[in-house]
């Protein structure tokens, strides 16, 4: 089969820099090519560097060829004719992609209008009918972006990718910030896509999971060079290059169960009951007013052990992050109630809360952001022990110790932040949170903005922290597979509320609530075969998560959950005006039946 798209010996370079080296690459007509690599590996570089949208400071050689026609060098008037007709491009971030100040069905039917030269009528009615194909409703084609969800806004850019049927969908990164429940509904929409358009796909991601459950081809980059290529079932299952079997090594699997030491007995480190926490939902510019709430934690349950992991997991907005800060907060709740080390929040004085700051830490999700960049590594590592009033000499001494336990090198404590990695940065954080020897530990998305072989990395620093020190740890996660690999038990939240709880395999391989089957069903494995079996079962959840500005009678899933409609009436009325009721391990369910999903 001839080609539609031939890239060979592409070249990029970013002021002299480069960027992309000697690609190679061909798409033929129907066929998705899986474009696979870490952070600056060249991907995103290369898919740009088709559509000629790379910066000015970029420059270009080599040829890419889009039936035979040369893209590289071609003028402005030319590659605007292709952009959109013939070759389409998905963005990473699809609310820069549109523009803020037009409705989303305008700017889709823009998009026929450019190329067609239909009527105006005509083109909003095209708009109208893409939108209903990738799941959003026509009543929604006057709306803004600002008013669809992260993944509404990324389904509608999928739509105006199809508007005028191209020979070439490039999907860049289409998947990156959205949860595995909309992830999965996105992927779906992207097949719709090449089904109805007959296109080749050139999917760009970082993610494994992804690539293996949709592509037909993959090739792998690093340091801007195509290392590895090959079917989806040759790359991952028989791997040639080092670099690509060290990648898939370093993926954690979701269906890799790991042997776990049984935890003795002991009393929590951290016993949570009914866990609310709502914010005023304001109006107004000059004068605001209050016309709400947002009930963002509206019902949590934990219970940590010594020595224990405990994952909290759930889609964003479920109030994982919420729960955390409440914790961390050391203050009464604004509802349920909260026992730290066998005290009760609320009734601390100012020296037993600073007592009990020292025995618990957090390490943040973006350790750039939570290091203050004007002060070396040494200072903010040393900067909790000050506060607790250690003098400079123990500080000094405990720094270099800190350095090493964590994998730096003691003599980088003069450095300042911008000096070190993402990876790095991560450890300096989590050597900052022990330094006044925690025992628990608050994990919030720690490993959430890492590459993968990065991310194997600190997790298994993490492992051996906890084995040394007898650390207990709270993961707040949306990482399922991430969950899999490091926690002890988990706990799942939905909406704000607690819906079920249990030890990780348990939970894992045996599933009974609705919304956890989904989340698990979602999750893509790197391994294609089991990918495309995996697909015929999956759990599609409806639409997004429900408004957090609402407070729901009966169970809050309901509107959502794919078993609700296969219950008789009088099930279906109890699910309307009861809530369903967490008791220590198990689902928060009126109707739990276990589905093994992984």
């Amino acid at each position: 089969m001839t080609p539609v798209l031939e890239v060979a010996r592409l070249n990029v370079d970013f002021d002299g820099r480069p960027a992309v080296r000697d690609v190679s690459l061909s798409l033929s007509r129907g066929e998705v090519l899986g474009l696979v690599g870490e952070s600056g590996s060249g991907k995103s570089a290369t898919a740009l560097a088709v559509l000629g949208l790379l910066p000015d400071n970029a420059t270009v050689q080599g040829s890419v060829r889009l039936d035979g026609q040369e893209l590289v060098g071609a003028g402005e008037r030319e590659l605007t004719r292709i952009r959109g007709s013939r070759v389409a491009m998905v963005f990473q971030d699809p609310l820069s992609a549109f523009t803020p100040v037009h409705r989303v069905g305008d700017q889709i039917a823009e998009a026929v209008r450019a190329h067609q030269g239909v009527s105006r009528e005509r083109a909003r009615e095209r708009a109208a009918e893409l939108l209903d194909l990738v799941g959003i409703p026509a009543s929604r084609v006057r709306a803004f972006p600002h008013e669809f969800s992260g993944g509404m806004r990324q389904r509608a850019m999928i739509a105006m990718a199809m508007a005028n049927e191209p020979d070439v969908i490039l999907a860049d990164e289409p998947t990156t910030a959205l949860d595995v429940t909309i992830q999965a509904q996105v992927l779906d929409v992207l097949r719709t896509a090449q089904r109805e358009t007959g296109a080749a796909v050139l999917l760009v991601s970082h993610d494994l999971g992804v690539i293996a459950g949709m592509a037909d081809r993959v090739a792998v980059m690093y340091e801007g060079e195509v290392v590895e290529s090959g079917t989806a079932v040759e790359v991952f299952g028989r791997p040639r290059e080092p670099y690509t079997r060290k990648l898939l090594g370093a993926v954690p699997r979701l269906d890799d169960a790991r042997p776990r030491a049984e935890l003795p007995d002991s009393e929590p480190v951290l016993r949570v009951r009914g866990l609310t926490k709502t914010f005023p939902l304001l109006k107004g510019s000059a004068f605001k007013r209050r016309v709400g709430s947002v009930y963002a934690v509206d019902g949590v349950d934990l219970d940590i052990r010594r020595g224990e992991t405990l994952a909290l997991v759930g889609e964003s907005g479920s109030g994982k992050s919420t729960t955390l800060f409440e914790l961390l907060e050391l203050a009464a709740p604004e509802g349920g109630s909260v026992e730290l080390f066998g005290q009760r929040l609320g009734s601390l004085r100012k020296a037993e809360s600073k007592a009990l700051r020292r025995r618990v830490q957090i390490v943040f999700q973006d350790p750039m952001a939570s290091l203050d960049p004007r002060m070396p590594v040494g200072d903010i590592i040393a900067e909790p022990l000050r506060t607790q009033g250690f003098d400079r000499a123990t500080a000094a001494r405990r720094v270099p110790e800190l350095l090493t336990r964590v994998g730096l090198d003691p003599a980088h404590a003069e450095r300042f932040p911008h000096e070190f990695s993402g990876g790095q940065r991560q450890r300096i954080g989590i050597a900052r949170a022990l330094s006044v020897e925690p025992e628990l530990l608050v994990l919030d998305e720690p490993v959430s903005a890492l590459d993968v072989s990065v991310q194997a990395g600190v997790l298994d620093l993490l492992d051996r922290l906890k084995a040394e020190l007898g650390l207990a740890y709270l993961f707040v996660s949306h990482d399922l597979s991430v969950v899999r690999h490091i926690a002890d038990r988990v706990s799942v939240v939905y909406l704000g509320r607690t819906v079920e709880s249990g030890p990780v395999e348990e939970v894992f391989e045996r599933p009974r609530h609705p919304y956890t089957q989904a989340l698990l069903s979602a999750v893509p494995l790197p391994d294609p075969e089991r990918e495309r079996e995996r697909r015929r079962t999956r759990i599609l959840l409806a639409g997004d998560p429900p408004s957090p500005t609402q407070r729901y009678d009966g169970c809050r899933f309901r509107a959502r959950c794919p078993l609700y409609a296969s219950l008789a009436e009088e099930e279906r009325k109890r699910c309307a005006h009861d809530v369903p009721v967490l008791d220590g391990d198990g689902a928060a369910c009126h109707f739990p039946r276990v589905r093994e999903v992984i």
